[in-house]
């Protein structure tokens, strides 16, 4: 995912750098065993390493019972408790904001549209939401990887970020032009990315889509869909990127903090049929790179997969067009910000 994505850049800038965190599973996050890995007290717990989410509300004390003695400067990548860690004066902490907790914020009502669900965790929801406005103001300074997540940072922080937008893979290399006759999903199995929206489209549309996406090969059981829709479940990397290259188009129904599936696909040149907000805004051209469905519902997308079927597009352009998103300038704009944070924390203290 974005986030594994990120944190190799960052090993590649930071080769000697731990990396700290709640829990760790070795066999669902083999990639990460390049790093020196510290994990907190949750390590122990009974299941937490396969179902970390049991402690949700553990995860505030979890993070900050790591200790940072001795460290000049700390980076949290956060989506949810990273951020709250605790660092004593003389070690300035930067947070690269994937989101604001979404389960706590922006996406509350995708993640708690069950009334009981809601009503049984409003002391948890309570708890967390007042721990993660305290915590939001632990680091000194904030990157967000979108205009749509530096948006949500002052929105529910008050705090304010520069945008570096995250590294995608697969930029520079060939492009085959030939595309083939199916559409490309790209997913995790979570209420906000909507897949049930494209799902609807293509039971009744007949036209093949592929998805792709750790879980989601448990979530839809076998028989259970039509036979033009397949789900390949967890794919590797290569094998992701030559369905990147051969899909016709790659659809992404969800509003996204990024995107960076989005970005990705158009570095093969694969144009993407997207719903029209968020990050999806700062990444598909309209009508160059891709296309827009505006309304959360099946009728919207099928109405612009027929307009998109009537048109033709570029793959040169498109892939010129994802090179802004390259993990060079994705390091050179990160380790500015490094130096531009250190600079300003020394004269702070």
């Amino acid at each position: 995912g974005g986030a594994e994505r990120v944190l190799l850049a960052l090993h590649k800038m930071f080769p000697r750098a731990p990396l700290f965190t709640s829990v760790y599973n070795e066999e669902t996050a083999g990639w990460a065993g390049i790093f020196d890995i510290k994990t907190s007290f949750l390590q122990s717990f009974p299941l937490a390493r396969r179902k970390h989410e049991l402690y949700a509300t553990f995860m505030p004390l979890a993070f900050e019972s790591l200790s940072f003695d001795g460290y000049d400067l700390v980076i949290s990548l956060s989506s949810e408790a990273s951020k709250g860690i605790i660092t004593k004066p003389g070690t300035c902490h930067i947070c690269y904001c994937l989101t604001p907790t979404r389960y706590l914020w922006s996406g509350y009502g995708d993640y708690f549209k069950n009334p009981l669900l809601r009503f049984l965790s409003k002391p948890a929801v309570s708890y967390l939401k007042s721990w993660d406005l305290v915590a939001s103001q632990r680091p000194d300074y904030y990157a967000s990887i979108s205009k749509e997540v530096a948006g949500r940072v002052r929105k529910y922080y008050g705090r304010d970020s520069i945008i570096i937008y995250p590294p995608v893979a697969g930029i520079g290399r060939n492009v085959n032009s030939k595309k083939e006759d199916f559409y490309l999903l790209v997913s995790r199995p979570v209420p906000y990315k909507r897949i049930d929206i494209a799902i609807e489209v293509f039971k009744n549309n007949g036209k093949k889509l592929k998805i792709v996406g750790a879980g989601l090969g448990e979530r839809f059981l076998k028989g259970s869909l039509p036979n033009n829709i397949e789900v390949l479940g967890d794919v590797s990397d290569e094998a992701l990127f030559d369905l990147y290259q051969r899909a016709n188009a790659l659809i992404f129904p969800g509003r996204e903090d990024f995107g960076l599936v989005m970005a990705e696909a158009q570095s093969f040149g694969t144009p993407v049929v997207a719903f029209g907000g968020g990050g999806a805004l700062e990444i598909i051209e309209e009508g160059r790179t891709g296309e827009f469905f505006n309304k959360h519902d099946s009728s919207s997308l099928q109405a612009t997969l027929e307009m998109f079927d009537k048109k033709s597009y570029n793959s040169e352009y498109i892939k010129e067009r994802a090179l802004r998103f390259g993990p060079q300038r994705f390091e050179k704009e990160f380790l500015n910000f490094v130096e531009n944070s250190l600079s300003a924390y020394s004269e702070k203290i």
